[in-house]
C-alpha cells in the first residue's frame, strides 16, 4: 500500500501528478522523513503505472533530495528534506481561491475575512 493517494486526470501527464501527490503527502504529514517508500517495482504496480514511469518519478525525487537510497534498507525520505514554502503554499491555493469567491458572494471585505481568519487561527 501506498503512503499518498493519487486520483489520475486525463490532460497531465501521470508523472506530474504522482510527484504532485508524493509533495502534497510529504506538507501534510502523510510521509516524513526516514519513512520508506515503495521501490520503482511496487510504485509500478500499486500505481499500475508504466515501470519506466516509475523510475522517472523515483529519480526526479531523489533528485530534488526528497529521497535517498540506502544500500541493505532500500528508498527512505531523505532524514534533511523539508518542503519548501512555494510547495506548503500551493497546496492552499483551490482552498484560497473558494474562501475568496464564498467572501465575496457573501458580500464580506479582505479585512473581515482576515480578521475572521486571525480568530480562527487563534483559536488552533
Amino acid at each position: 500500500m501506498l503512503p499518498f493517494k493519487v486520483t489520475f486526470k486525463t490532460g497531465t501527464p501521470v508523472y506530474e501528478q504522482v510527484l504532485y501527490a508524493v509533495r502534497k503527502a510529504l506538507v501534510t504529514g502523510q510521509l516524513a522523513p526516514g519513512d520508506a517508500f515503495p521501490s520503482v517495482r511496487a510504485l509500478s504496480q500499486e500505481l499500475k503505472i508504466n515501470p519506466n514511469t516509475a523510475f522517472k518519478i523515483v529519480g526526479v525525487l531523489k533528485q530534488e533530495g526528497i529521497l535517498e537510497v540506502i544500500p541493505g534498507i532500500g528508498t527512505i525520505v531523505s532524514a534533511n528534506y523539508q518542503p519548501p514554502n512555494k510547495d506548503r503554499l500551493a497546496f492552499l491555493e483551490d482552498t484560497l481561491e473558494s474562501l475568496a469567491v464564498k467572501a465575496k458572494q457573501l458580500g464580506l471585505s479582505r479585512d473581515e475575512v482576515v480578521e475572521a481568519f486571525n480568530t480562527h487561527w487563534k483559536n488552533l
